[in-house]
C-alpha cells in the first residue's frame, strides 16, 4: 500500500497521525508498517497464495493454467480471484500447457458399411446418462523403438477413460482391445453408444460383430470433420499437451508405462476439468451414485 506523503508530512512536523490517517481513509497500521518497510497484509497473502500455487502448479505436472488452479484454490478453501492467481502465476514465471496441432490419422475405408451419427456434436456432460455413450479414437506417439499407437473409449457423460489399449499397430485389434476393456471395467446395465470417426479399424466387420457381441450400438461422425468427434480429440490434444510433450521416449514400454500412471492415477482421479464444474470424473460419478 502506498501511502500518501501528506501523512509523513504531518508526522515530522508534530501534528496528529490519527486524523492524518482518517482524512486519507489510510489506517494507522499501514502507515507504520510501510514506514518500517514491513509488508502489508496484501503482499504477506500474495506470498502465501504464491507457495499454494507452485505447490498445486507441481502436483499438475506442469500442466495448469490459471482457471484450474484457482478451481483447486476455491475448493480447498482459499477464496481468491482468477485475476490474481493469473497475476501471481506470471510474477513466478509459471504458466499451464498449451495445445499443440495434431496430425491426421483416420484412414478411411470407402468400401465401409453407413452407420448413423447418434451423437451429433451433443458432448455435454448428462448426469442421467453414465455409461450411455463413449467415445474414442486412435493417436501415435513416437519413441526410439519406433511409433507406439493408444487406442481410447471414454465416457461421455464424466469425462473418464473407461477403456483404453496401446500396440505397435494399426489392426483392428488395437480398438478392439479397448473397448473390451471398457465393457468389462463398466459392464453397462443397457445398451451404450460407442461413437468414433470413419477409420478402418471402427468400420471393420470385425468390430461390428464384437461391437454386437457386447450390446454396443456404433456411431461414427462424418468424413474429415475433426468436431463430430471433439471430445476424443480433445482428451488425445491434453494427452500431448501435459504428458507426452517434447521429449524424446526411449521405449513402447516407456511410454505405455507412463500413460498408465497418467491416466489412471492423475485423468480418471485427480485432474479437474472444467465441463465438469471443475471436478474430477471419478468424483463426478461418486456424487452421481450418492
Amino acid at each position: 500500500m502506498t501511502v500518501h506523503p501528506f501523512i509523513e508530512a504531518e508526522k515530522q512536523a508534530g501534528h496528529n497521525v490519527k486524523r492524518a490517517c482518517e482524512l486519507l481513509q489510510v489506517s494507522r497500521a499501514a502507515f507504520y508498517a510501510r514506514r518500517n518497510g514491513e509488508p502489508g497484509p496484501r503482499a504477506v497473502r500474495d506470498t502465501e497464495l504464491t507457495s499454494k500455487i507452485t505447490d498445486i502448479h507441481a502436483d499438475s505436472r506442469g500442466s495448469y493454467g490459471a482457471p484450474r488452479v484457482h478451481a483447486q484454490l476455491q475448493q480447498s478453501g482459499d477464496r481468491c480471484g482468477r485475476r490474481r492467481v493469473a497475476r501471481l502465476m506470471r510474477q513466478a514465471g509459471l504458466e499451464g500447457r498449451h495445445r499443440r496441432r495434431r496430425h491426421r490419422t483416420t484412414i478411411p475405408d470407402p468400401q465401409a458399411a453407413s452407420r448413423p451419427d447418434l451423437v451429433l456434436r451433443d458432448f455435454q456432460p448428462d448426469p442421467t446418462a453414465l455409461d450411455a455413450r463413449w467415445c474414442g479414437d486412435i493417436t501415435y506417439i513416437a519413441t526410439e523403438e519406433g511409433w507406439l499407437y493408444l487406442a481410447t473409449v471414454i465416457d461421455i457423460a464424466s469425462r473418464r477413460v473407461v477403456g483404453w489399449a496401446t500396440a505397435d499397430h494399426l489392426r483392428t485389434e488395437l480398438v478392439a482391445d479397448a473397448l473390451r476393456a471398457a465393457c468389462r471395467t463398466r459392464r453397462p446395465s443397457a445398451p451404450v453408444i460407442f461413437h468414433t470417426d470413419r477409420g478402418c479399424q471402427y468400420t471393420s466387420h470385425e468390430f461390428a460383430a464384437l461391437a454386437r457381441d457386447f450390446g454396443v450400438r456404433l456411431s461414427v461422425g462424418r468424413t474429415g470433420q475433426c468436431w463430430d468427434n471433439a471430445l476424443a480429440e480433445s482428451f488425445f490434444a491434453t494427452l500431448k499437451r501435459e504428458l507426452i510433450g517434447d521429449r524424446t521416449w526411449p521405449s513402447r514400454a516407456a511410454v505405455r508405462s507412463a500413460i498408465f500412471e497418467w491416466i489412471e492415477g492423475w485423468y480418471n482421479i485427480r485432474r479437474l476439468h472444467s465441463s465438469l464444474g471443475y471436478r474430477t470424473p471419478a468424483g463426478y460419478e461418486n456424487v452421481l451414485a450418492a
